[in-house]
């Protein structure tokens, strides 16, 4: 038996690693595409890194660890594992508390934590639980991180400090005290976003990063504007690349490692969002477990390699797509690229200006921003304007682990209130042989009445508790038999039978009973006449059969000569 299990084991093994063998027709493509990929992360891993409050080197170390390792082991073939906007702000507002000598190891740290979380998630096969998480949650809450970086780069972009506890009171103590505004820094900044807007149509928009990151410190070198802050101001920036090494494990917090759960949320949701939009070229399906594994793959490459949080991007993987890879290899190719554009021009990463990420920040949170579908949200009705307000309120007024939580707790709010909302109890009318004609259910039951009740929606929980309400009452009639319908019902709850309990007792005061009918073979095993008596419960059930409405009309039956009985 065991050697079974080993051979099996090895087996998949086998297959998992043959599976992830480049393929000698896509590598040269691959190869090239990779490139384009490796070139635009320069400048966004920079200001990735800037958005996490450490040096921006920790940035570009992020991007190369998390393409080489984590695009490896994901399902989506096409995803590139790279820095994003969302991971690194909730990765800098975790890191808020933390003494700025020690933050750059307590981020490291954050990463590895984060990176666990995602290998746990895809160990649980919790990937299927990605599509409880609103629409309307996850747009209000990418579109508060983009304004929070919007407001939060404005002191950089001008080279001013502000004060504030939130990016947005920040943004407005910059904008009443327009007096500290370094001219030089806004024409730097400036010229970034120039460059950005004139190059995003062309056929260089894959490039209009670097584009702009060269034009900007090339103005600011030729004319010596010494003025503007540069990369080197924030702190050394050190030549290659870092020898892997353990982060510092006695840093650990509860506030830490609940900012990682929020980064790990945030990642896993965004890499479902770019399972959507990058489906693999050979038509197989997506699997999210082994996204969730091959982005904690990637973290933990991240943490051990000194750099930040890393997911799936939705940016980053465009590019890839659209510079012609056509395997996961377009994405660790890229990794390699960009070691060795490290090794090569890391000496000149000090010379950036803020200004030119800040820009570069700015310009990709505006775009970000998806005002068709904010529009369509807000003519959805007012449940999910309530969703998106909310999230994004809580986005821009509290930290990115808080507005995390509230975004779960109200996802799984909305979920259960509409699972109430939709449930819908029908009356069933015998008309033929086979056929039954629906009506609206009854309010009341009347003396001697024999009711088929169906019910449409979910009968989880708050669905047990609208169908309580909704039951004809039955006080004040004298023996009224309800028969209610059940087929293709896999699981009934605690909640349920509770429901079930208490209208049960009420039909049997009045000298009535309760009908269960199309029960499956499984709840029929489980919910056996022993486990119901042991409840309390009184009730007379019917298995399905394949034909549809036999059940039902056999307890019809038995309702009809438990009447004759009775007279």
């Amino acid at each position: 038996m065991r050697n079974n299990t080993i051979g099996r084991l090895t087996q998949a093994a086998g297959q998992w690693c043959r599976g992830r063998l480049p393929e000698r027709r896509h590598f040269r493509r691959d190869l090239v595409a990779g490139l384009p990929g490796a070139i635009s992360s320069v400048p966004d891993g920079m200001a990735c890194g800037l958005l996490a409050g450490v040096n921006p080197v920790n940035g570009l170390y992020a991007s190369f660890a998390g393409r080489t390792f984590g695009s490896l082991p994901t399902g989506t073939k096409l995803m590139v594992v790279a820095t994003t906007s969302a991971a690194a702000l909730a990765a800098g507002s975790g890191l808020a508390g933390v003494p700025e000598p020690d933050r750059a190891r307590a981020l490291g740290l954050l990463t590895l934590l984060a990176g666990v979380i995602m290998l746990v998630a895809a160990a649980l096969k919790l990937g299927r639980y990605t599509r409880f998480v609103s629409h309307s949650v996850m747009t209000g809450f990418l579109t508060g991180v983009s304004l929070n970086i919007v407001f939060g780069q404005l002191p950089d972009l001008v080279g001013a400090k502000a004060s504030g506890s939130v990016a947005a009171t920040k943004a407005l103590d910059l904008v009443t005290h327009p007096g500290r505004i370094d001219l030089s820094s806004l024409l730097t900044g400036v010229i970034t976003l120039a460059v950005l807007i004139g190059l995003m149509r062309t056929r260089f928009a894959l490039i209009g990063s670097l584009a702009a990151l060269v034009a900007s410190t090339m103005v600011v070198i030729g004319f010596g504007l010494d003025s503007v802050r540069r990369v080197s101001d924030v702190g050394t920036i050190p030549r290659g690349i870092p020898l892997p090494g353990i982060p510092d494990l006695t840093l650990l917090t509860p506030s830490l490692l609940a900012s990682a759960a929020a980064v790990a949320v945030i990642v896993l949701v965004q890499g479902a969002g770019v399972a959507e939009v990058a489906p693999n070229p050979d038509g197989s399906r997506s699997m999210p477990n082994q996204d969730f594994a091959g982005q904690g793959v990637g973290n933990i490459a991240s943490a051990l390699f000194g750099g930040q949080p890393v997911g799936g991007s939705v940016g980053q993987t465009a590019v890839n797509v659209t510079a012609g890879a056509k395997s996961r290899w377009g994405g660790v190719l890229s990794g390699l690229w960009m070691v060795l554009i490290l090794i090569a021009f890391s000496g000149l990463v000090g010379k950036v200006p803020m200004p030119t990420l800040a820009a570069i920040l700015i310009f990709a949170a505006i775009g970000s921003i998806r005002l068709g579908t904010i529009t369509t949200i807000l003519r959805s009705g007012s449940t999910s304007v309530i969703a998106l307000v909310t999230t994004l309120v809580a986005t821009l007024a509290l930290p990115v682990s808080a507005a995390v939580g509230i975004g779960v707790a109200l996802s799984l709010l909305l979920q259960l209130n509409q699972e109430a909302m939709d449930l819908r109890l029908v009356r069933l009318i015998p008309e033929a042989e086979h056929d039954f004609r629906e009506v609206r259910a009854p309010k009341h039951l009347r003396d001697g009445d024999i009711v088929i009740l169906d019910v449409y929606g979910s009968l989880f929980y708050a669905g047990s508790r609208t169908l309580q309400v909704m039951l004809p009452d039955p006080d004040g009639a004298e023996a009224p038999e309800v028969i209610l319908r059940l087929r293709g019902r896999t699981t009934l709850g605690a909640t349920f039978f509770a429901v079930l309990l208490d209208y049960a007792d009420r039909l049997e005061r009045t000298g009535g009973r309760l009908y269960l009918t199309g029960l499956s073979k499984d709840l029929a095993e489980y919910w056996n006449e022993e486990r119901l008596q042991g409840l309390g419960l009184s009730v007379h059930t019917f298995n399905a059969t394949a034909l549809l409405g036999e059940s039902t009309r056999q307890a019809l039956q038995d309702a009809q000569t438990h009447q004759i009985v009775r007279e």
